[in-house]
Parts: structure tokens; sequence; C-alpha cells
């Protein structure tokens, strides 16, 4: 039976986005963009000053990055933006060469990214083990409570019961009304008492000054020669991959959220072109910001790409338009937000003593390894790789036990036959050539690899060496066996590997 046959109106309207025609998710996606915006103020202008260069600078960032990946990105929903890792690669650059320098290897990261994602690197996330992940999204909710810290130190005491009064008010708003996002509600209350009571605590304003107008496009200003590339290079790579681990990490913990798949390799390529426009728009670059789209996402309940889109233009309207008003937003009522989404994106199942007991002991260490290296370092991408290094070596040790030889003399003592179990690679092969008693067993000795596969040169290399003792004492191997994969890679590389041929 044929497909029905659907007229342009119809077709029209399959491709319209969902938030066109349900007001209620056109609602959320609205006011999710609206409490991003709020909260991403003052984290560029903290990443800019981390970087080293003007506030503007982070907030047109913020701006084009959101509002580009809205476009291009492969994952709906997730918040890009300055970030404080791409702050923290790039500042060097700035310090020793100028704005100029920082915003040119904004652009060659950029490029560097498309090629990553064009070439398949997010494919490489398919090696993150779970045990990372949550070590990842722990250690990000202990970073985001971190990053208050300062906000709550030597400050006057009226902002403590600020912070209590924005933290009680998201708690038990939702159970009056989901409407409006609770932490926009908070926002507006605290501002409104500060404001009308003259209540005298840091605000947005002391943060550094908004932007007057929208950023204009324009080239960097370096000389174009080889030695600025040489220059701006390894900052440039550095801040690629930097930005890509964060922004597949986070597409990985927005798909397990919101239930869905998202494509990995788009979204890889659109970070590299939000960054080559942010570049050209002399912004600071950046990456997807974990805090932030939990908030869109876990907290404003966002699922599609309006909020994103939203963000990012909201922020430069409250930037440009309504900037008195911005600045006199109290730092507390920021500061409640990003508590209130750490305390939502820590896994408390995963430190509960009633999981612990049942986890292994090598998952535990895993989670734990990238939770303190990504707290000590502040760089959630140095904690993920070591995290997943830590997982391969436990995985490899684990593994390397389950080879295992037994052997058979026949009745005659003419011949032994020899079963190799298991799986042969580097780990388990190490050990394999000395499970055979070279000096006792008889002239004829075979080698049963039925229930095994040789899976890399290291295992070709021992099944070499043990053919080499007993050919030594005058007596003959026959490795029998060997699945298709195990006999052409021994064919190719038999030999070879000892010099022995």
């Amino acid at each position: 039976m044929s497909a029905p046959v659907l007229s342009p109106a119809a077709r029209l309207r399959g491709l319209k986005p969902d938030w066109i025609s349900d007001p209620k998710m056109w609602r959320t996606e609205v006011l999710a963009g609206l409490v991003v915006a709020l909260a991403l103020i003052p984290e560029a202008i903290s990443f800019s000053v981390i970087a080293g260069v003007d506030p503007q600078i982070g907030l047109f960032a913020a701006f084009t990055m959101a509002v580009t990946i809205s476009v291009v990105g492969g994952r709906r929903a997730m918040i890009s933006a300055a970030t404080g890792a791409v702050a923290l690669v790039i500042a060097p650059l700035n310090r020793e060469h100028g704005l100029g320098y920082l915003v040119a290897a904004v652009i060659l990261a950029g490029v560097f990214q498309v090629v990553l994602g064009a070439l398949g690197v997010a494919r490489l996330m398919r090696f993150v083990p779970r045990s990372v992940m949550v070590g990842f999204v722990n250690a990000l909710a202990i970073l985001i409570f971190m990053a208050q810290v300062p906000e709550l130190t030597d400050v006057p005491w009226p902002v403590y019961p600020l912070v209590a009064a924005g933290l009680v008010l998201m708690v038990f708003f939702p159970r009056i009304t989901t409407v409006v996002p609770a932490p926009l509600v908070s926002i507006a209350v605290l501002t409104v008492v500060t404001v009308a009571a003259g209540i005298a605590v840091p605000t947005v304003g002391d943060k550094g000054e908004l932007p007057h107008a929208l950023p204009v496009p324009g080239l960097p200003d370096v000389p174009f020669t080889l030695d600025t590339l040489t220059t701006v290079a390894p900052y440039a790579f550095a801040m690629a991959l930097v930005g890509l681990m964060e922004s597949l990490m986070t597409a990985k913990l927005v798909d397990d959220i919101t239930d869905t798949r998202s494509d990995k390799t788009r979204e890889s390529i659109g970070q590299g072109i939000a960054n080559i426009v942010t570049g050209f728009f002399g912004g600071m670059g950046g990456c997807a910001m974990i805090g932030q789209t939990m908030i869109n996402v876990k907290v404003s309940g966002a699922r599609t790409r309006l909020s994103t889109f939203l963000a990012g233009s909201f922020l430069m309207v409250l930037c440009v338009v309504f900037g008195p008003v911005v600045s006199d937003i109290p730092m507390a009522a920021l500061v409640a937000v990003m508590v209130m989404v750490s305390f939502t994106t820590f896994d408390w199942h995963s430190v509960a003593p009633r999981t612990l007991k049942r986890m292994p002991a090598g998952e535990i260490a895993v989670m734990v390894v990238t939770v303190a290296i990504v707290v000590a370092t502040g760089n959630l991408a140095v904690g993920v790789v070591a995290g997943s290094v830590t997982a391969m070596v436990i995985f490899a040790r684990r593994v390397a036990h389950l080879a295992d030889v037994t052997s058979v003399t026949d009745p005659d003592g003419g011949q032994v036959v020899y079963s190799v179990t298991g799986e042969l690679f580097f780990a388990s092969s190490n050990d394999l050539v000395s499970r055979f008693d070279y000096a006792g067993d008889p002239d004829r000795v075979v080698v049963d690899l039925s229930a095994t596969r040789v899976w890399d040169a290291s295992s070709v290399a021992a099944l070499d060496a043990i053919e080499a003792k007993y050919a030594q004492r005058g007596k003959r191997v026959e490795i029998v066996g060997l699945d298709e994969h195990s006999t052409v890679l021994r064919e190719r590389l038999a030999g070879t590997l000892t010099g022995s041929h």
C-alpha cells in the first residue's frame, strides 16, 4: 500500500518546530531562555576576568556562541557560551601576545573542531565508561558549588538570608505553579526586595560594565604570517580538544536526562562553526556550558533549539536595552540559582551506601579518580581523560587474568596438547610464554587456540616466542584452531616481530 500524498501545506506543518503549535512549550522555552540569559551574564563576565579580557568580550562570546549553536548544533536545548575551561587555556596567549592573537586562536580552534568533527572524533565517546560519566556529573556539581563560594565570602551579612530566601522560593514555588520557572521568580523577587529596601549587597553591575551595542564583525588584529600561525596553533588545538570534550560530555548528559539522542558529529562541527563566528565578532570563544544547560533542561524543562537561541538573544537585549535594570540584580539571587543547580545535578544515588556496597571496587575507583582530578585541576576534560584511562587499565588487568592454559599429554607420551582459553592481547599474552614446559614436553606439541582469539601484535609475538623456545630444543609446535581474524593477523605478522625471518 502506497503512502498517502501530503499537500504542500501539510508538509510545511510537518517541518514546523513543536513549540510553534504548542503554546505551553513556547512559554517554557521563552522563560527558560530568559532565566539562562540572566545566569549567563555574571558567568561570562567572570570568565572574561580569567582570560584577562574586557567583560564585553565574554558577553559577546556568550551571545554569538548560543545563537550560532542553536542553528548548527546537534544537541537541542544545550547551551554553549564562554566557559572557564576555554578561558584557562587561552589566558596565557592573551597575557603574552594580546587580544588579537586570542581572537585568531579562537577562529583557528573552530577550524580544528570542524576538521575533528568531520573525521569522526565524536565516535570516541563510546569509550567513555558509565563510571566516568557519573564522576563527571558529580565533579561538575562540585565545581558549580565551589564557583559560588567566592560570592559568599567577605560579603555583607544580608547576602546570606537573601541566598536562603532564594533557595526556599525555588523549592516551594513549583508546588504553587510551574507556569513560570522558579529561578526566574526567585531572581525577580530578590531584585525587587533589595532595590525597594535599599539593601547594599553585591550586584551584577559590580562584576563589570555591560555592553551598550551589538558586536561588529571583523578580522583579528594580527600579522597574517607563519610565525603568527605557529604561535596560536598550540593554544587553538588545546582549546579545540577541551571544548569538544566538554561539549560532547554535556550532550551525552542531556541525552540521558531527556531520553533522546543527539547527533554528536553535527555537534562537534557546530561547535567549530560557532567558535569561528565568535572569533570574527571578537569574542573569546567557548563550548557547552554544563551549569547553564542544567538550568535550561533540568530546572526549566526546555527541550528545543528555541531556548538556546533566546538565551543568547535575551542576553544582548538585557545588556544593551535593560542594562541598568540587570545591573541591579543581586548576585545572591544568581548564587542561589547555581547552588540549586549544583544540588540537583549531583548524582546522590551514586554515593548512597547501598549503591557503594554493590558497586565493584574498580568502578568506584574510576569515579573517585575522575572527581578528584576534575576538582583538583578545575578542568573537566582532564578528569574525563584520566578517568577513562584508569577504567581501561582496570579493565585490562581484569581481562588479563581470563586467559588460561591447560595441558593434556597422550597416554603414550608422544604428544602434548595445550588448550588456551580467554582473550589474547597485550595484557594477557605477556604471561602466556611462561605457561609451557619447554624442557619436559615431548617432541610434538599442539597449541589449540580454538577457544581464544588473537587480538594484537603482542599476542603474535608471544606465539612466535613459544615456537622459538621449542625449536631451540629440537621440538615441533603445531598451532591449531585459529579463527579467520587471528589467522590473517598471524600470517601478516608471524616472524616479523622478533626478527627471526
